[in-house]
């Protein structure tokens, strides 16, 4: 008599990967259905600091310690761009303050400014301080923040350099 070896089948293992799945977005689902966010965690109140030079600071002074300077952005190559806002939109985009600045329109026309400018190959500024209307939705602020990051400063570098301001009361 011969004895044979039976070689069993060994069955390969496989994981119900339907089933995990399953599970994983339904407890995925309940945590955020039963996510309840403390009411001051949802409210927050930006408070922006104050620009501040960034150029033309005499050797040994930090920018902006001069408190005699009543006007501290003057000389600093700083272009002003003041954008007041009409029911959450943009109601003009001025070059310079809202009493005396060149209204340009909207975003399209800010961008035809700029390429005006620049093609001239003379653009004496470095830095860009935005005065936004209190009540300018957030999108329309960015269309304007994403043409001025889009200029190309005729040194080949990008104009980065933003700040903001708050437009006063009836500006």
């Amino acid at each position: 008599m011969s004895r044979r070896k039976h070689k069993k089948k060994q069955e390969k293992v496989e994981l119900n990967l339907a089933a995990m799945l399953d599970m994983a977005f339904q407890l995925l689902t309940f945590f955020i259905f039963s996510f309840k966010p403390d009411p001051r965690e949802g409210q927050l109140n930006l408070r922006l600091p104050k620009p501040e030079p960034v150029a033309m600071a005499k050797d040994g002074q930090q920018a902006g310690s001069d408190t005699n300077n009543s006007n501290p952005v003057a000389g600093i190559e700083t272009l002003v761009i003041s954008i007041p806002s009409n029911g959450g939109n943009i109601d003009g985009i001025l070059i310079g303050s809202v009493a005396d600045g060149n209204n340009v329109g909207g975003p399209n026309g800010l961008d035809g400014w700029f390429k005006g400018q620049m093609d001239g190959g003379d653009f004496p500024f470095k830095q860009v301080i935005l005065q936004v209307g209190s009540k300018l939705r957030y999108s329309e602020l960015m269309r304007v923040v994403d043409t001025c990051i889009r200029q190309t400063l005729p040194d080949g570098s990008k104009l980065t350099k933003l700040s903001f301001v708050e437009l006063p009361e009836g500006g």
